[in-house]
């Protein structure tokens, strides 16, 4: 398979959303409901969570799906969940007034979100088995 721009292969498609007001950390707990899972299950998921950044998420995956059926041409019933990561955008600085006349900082992160769809047959995740020694 040859690659395009960004390392995107043929069969892959990506979408992003910058600027979303929520810190990366709280980003990220979406974002790891949705990784490795095929399209349907990742937008059931979102449309039923209770986190208020999952209806970004769910427009970025929409945006996604849209891409790679308009611009790629690829099935979307086998597309899955190939990549999905967040990081720091910028972060507003705010000032609160404290006690004795003092200043007190408020800050206010922005993140950025990045999905990766790919065609084809999603990996099982494989569930790891305790050994007991006795």
């Amino acid at each position: 398979m040859t690659t395009t721009r960004y390392g995107i292969k043929e069969n892959q498609v990506r979408a992003f959303n910058k600027m979303i007001r929520v810190s990366h950390q709280k980003l990220n707990l979406v974002c790891d409901l949705v990784r490795g899972l095929p399209v349907e299950r990742a937008v059931d998921v979102l449309k039923f969570s209770k986190k208020r950044v999952a209806g970004e998420v769910l427009k970025t995956l929409l945006s996604a799906v849209a891409n790679a059926e308009h611009n790629k041409k690829l099935p979307v019933d086998t597309l899955f969940v190939k990549e999905i990561w967040c990081g720091k955008a910028l972060t507003m600085k705010r000032i609160m007034a404290g006690p004795r006349g003092s200043a007190r900082p408020i800050l206010k992160p922005f993140s950025n979100l990045t999905i990766v769809l790919e065609s084809g047959v999603a990996p099982s995740k494989k569930k790891a088995k305790k050994e007991t020694t006795k």
